[in-house]
């Protein structure tokens, strides 16, 4: 499975992981929203409700696409966060990674309120 992502003049393609969380946010595509971002992390809520899954986790990698249960939200992991520690990208509880963006560099560029869109690819 496959969905794009697109903000400002970008589109970015990943491919999902096979995990229960991928599949249901691929199923519930196309949605978007209004980015916050949390240091170098955006994120939105979206019309889906999942638990945390037993691999999720607070420690999270630079490109990681995860599912945050607390907030029923999608999360970018671009750099640190207020959470982090020295050598540690953290989130602020536990999220489902279900996905990985290998060039994070234009994330940089998304303010507050920024439209996200997300579709399937």
């Amino acid at each position: 499975m496959k969905i794009k992502i697109f903000f400002g003049h970008h589109e970015i393609e990943v491919v999902l992981e096979k995990t229960p969380t991928a599949k249901a946010i691929y199923e519930a595509l196309p949605f978007d929203g209004a980015a916050s971002r949390w240091g170098d992390e955006i994120y939105f809520a979206i019309p889906v409700s999942i638990k945390a899954e037993k691999s999720a986790t607070e420690n999270v990698e630079e490109g990681d696409i995860a599912y945050w249960p607390e907030g029923r939200c999608f999360c970018v992991f671009f750099g640190k966060t207020p959470a982090s520690t020295e050598n540690q990208i953290r989130a602020a509880s536990k999220v489902n990674v279900f996905g990985k963006i290998r060039d994070v560099s234009m994330f940089h560029e998304i303010k507050d309120g920024d439209l996200i869109i997300v579709e399937q690819a």
